[in-house]
């Protein structure tokens, strides 16, 4: 492996400029994931109007530390007030707030920033040794493989994230079908435009993710934050003890390798990785009846998993193209608006960009650590801030912001129009991050599809005569049967035990 470009990416991280953005995103996400709600997929597709003016390489180091740094704010509200900040931090909530209780919150939280530091790092270094070697192999694929992965990307998404699997289906489906809308690229025939030229050259992603995220996450939250805010506990020394490092070393390192794992998959990321460390560290104790009572595992564990897939969802994104979750693919929006089209050739042709974003989570992990204990009374008190008064100004900033990327009174009524469709999904258990994947796939799947076609003449068994699209199918094929024959198998087993 040839290091210069590793290297030169630390110059580009090092400058003034780019330590800065990195600084802000990290500070704006441990913030974020503060805020109860409004997540960082929310926070990002807001500021996309932002990154605009400013260099890709700078706009993307700022928006990865939003995501990473989110995973490390909601932390502190679990613990503090077991009120998760993330989703990725629910199953912090058991044990941590249980270590509040007995007046050790400063270790649950010393606990947590050490693995959350170590989870990131172990899942940056997998990064920069695996992504090249992905890209490469990446070079290898064509119209037959990129309809594989878009197919099998989509369905683990509705079939691996946490959620209803058939509401989780029904809202890709809404993805795949706004992806069609405009002209078709081979035909040129207009589809579902309703003869508004505002639509002749389809919808745009940034209306679309700002409506659902940004608007809908808002309307959905001031429904919710009705309860009142409990008192934080109080936090003393928040450095863990010899014995309390020795109990959790062996959670930090299963939950990173985990989380570094699932972050990859298309519907895995943090907040499975999260839940399934816990699940993990809780199955395999000698006595699992502590875990919910402030066992450190169950702190060590999730946080150490949720920032390790954090880290290596930006696998698949930058290498494939193929964003691994919907923080993934606002990302994805983001790069395309830089210009930069993340793929294969991405590591070749923009390596300052690449290892540019891969070094800086280097940086962003270290001032995370530094920042995270000092900064917890600040985060506390910004919580207190009635979600009245922060609600008006973030709606502003996100129909001020649509309207400035193409300057179009149409697009703020896409995002109108989908704040709307976001809240109603969040309302009725729909979870709107299918929905933008499989938009943000749509496109790629019907090209592809297309194009393959046309290789093998219409004939579709084609895709099986190539090893890698073959291989991606029979992937495609098990995901779909492995749940109903486990439920099977459940329902053979429970019979006899009803016999017996």
């Amino acid at each position: 492996m040839d290091l210069s470009p590793v290297l030169d990416g630390f110059g580009v991280v090092l400058e003034p400029t780019n330590l800065l953005y990195c600084l802000i995103g990290v500070v704006v996400g441990m913030l974020i994931g503060v805020l109860p709600g409004l997540g960082p997929a929310a926070t990002i597709a807001i500021l996309l109007p932002v990154t605009i003016g400013i260099e890709p390489v700078s706009s993307i180091i700022m928006l990865a530390g939003i995501f990473y740094g989110a995973q490390y704010g909601g932390t502190i509200t679990s613990v503090l007030l077991r009120l998760p900040g993330e989703a990725s931090s629910v199953v912090t909530v058991f044990d941590g707030h249980a270590l509040a209780r007995q007046g050790r919150a400063g270790t649950a939280l010393g606990i947590a920033a050490i693995g959350s530091f170590i989870g990131g790092t172990v899942s940056i270094v997998a990064l920069s040794l695996l992504a090249p070697l992905v890209a490469g192999f990446a070079l290898d694929f064509g119209p037959p493989e990129y309809t594989a992965l878009a197919m099998l990307g989509i369905l683990l998404v509705s079939t691996v994230s946490s959620g209803h699997r058939l509401k989780a289906l029904i809202a890709a489906c809404t993805g795949l079908l706004l992806a069609t809308v405009g002209r078709d690229g081979f035909t040129g025939a207009e589809r579902f435009t309703f003869d508004n030229l505002s639509l002749a050259d389809g919808l745009d992603f940034v209306p679309i993710a700002m409506g659902l995220f940004g608007l809908g996450e808002i309307l959905y939250n001031l429904e919710e934050r009705h309860r009142a805010t409990q008192a934080p506990v109080t936090v003393a020394n928040v450095w863990p003890s010899k014995a309390d490092l020795r109990q959790s070393s062996g959670a930090i390192g299963r939950g990173s390798v985990l989380g570094f794992v699932l972050g990859i998959l298309p519907g895995g990321g943090a907040t499975l990785s999260s839940l399934a460390a816990y699940a993990w560290e809780k199955r395999r104790a000698k006595h699992p009846e502590r875990f919910g009572k402030g066992a450190v595992e169950g702190v060590a564990a999730p946080e150490s998993a949720n920032n390790a897939a954090a880290t290596s969802s930006f696998i698949p994104l930058l290498t494939l193209g193929i964003p691994a979750n919907a923080t993934m693919a606002v990302i994805f929006g983001a790069l395309l608006i830089q210009g930069v089209s993340p793929g294969p050739q991405l590591v070749t042709q923009e390596p300052e960009l690449f290892w540019g974003v891969v070094n800086s989570m280097y940086i962003g992990n270290i001032l995370l650590l530094i920042m995270s204990i000092p900064l917890v009374g600040l985060f506390v008190k910004i919580l207190r801030v009635r979600a009245t008064v922060l609600a008006p100004i973030t709606v502003l900033i996100t129909l001020v912001g649509v309207y400035t990327v193409n300057n179009d009174v149409f697009d703020i009524v896409l995002v109108i129009v989908f704040g709307a469709v976001g809240y109603l999904m969040k309302k009725f258990g729909f979870d709107p991050g299918p929905l933008v994947l499989a938009f943000v796939l749509g496109s790629l799947l019907e090209d592809s599809l297309r194009r393959s076609l046309l290789m093998f003449d219409g004939n579709p068994t084609g895709f099986l005569t190539r090893p890698i699209s073959g291989v991606l199918l029979a992937t495609f094929v098990l995901v779909i049967l492995v749940p109903p024959v486990r439920a099977a198998i459940r329902r053979r087993a429970a019979s006899r035990k009803e016999l017996v």
